[in-house]
């Protein structure tokens, strides 16, 4: 905006909403994923182990305690991954409950990666407010 247009009050047209790159935050949630996935299996083959096979105490609750906050830790790159690529809210469920699912953080993160690179990772940014792309 000119300083001629702000001594008469003029507005200058608001900035286009830009789509922020997503490159590290896609990254973190790769490795988020993978983690999780791997923990959430340690986790279900400790569960088999402590109540069908024996009673394994303490290791029991050290691998639910780490899974724990493993998870919330993808909680955090999940939505970090959300918020910057503005998905619906459908989307970010999915994705949540997909680190509480048995081998399924593997498949989103595989399906993630894939849309991200096809661009299908946002609705449309059209360069003006209101104009369709």
């Amino acid at each position: 905006m000119s300083t001629a247009d702000q001594r008469r009050g003029g507005a200058s047209a608001p900035a286009p909403r830009v789509h922020r790159d997503p490159g590290a935050s896609l990254t973190r949630y790769r490795v988020m994923a993978l983690i999780t996935g791997w923990m959430l299996l340690v986790l279900t083959v400790e569960v088999f182990v402590n109540y069908v096979i024996t009673d394994a105490g303490t290791l029991g609750r050290v691998v639910a305690t780490a899974h724990g906050w493993i998870y919330f830790v993808y909680l955090i790159t999940v939505a970090d991954l959300w918020s910057k690529l503005r998905w619906p809210l459908g989307r970010l469920v999915v994705l949540v409950l997909c680190g509480v699912v048995p081998f399924l953080s593997f498949w989103a993160e595989r399906r993630v990666v894939a849309d991200v690179r096809a661009g299908r990772s946002g609705p449309s940014v059209s360069p003006t407010p209101g104009a369709r792309a």
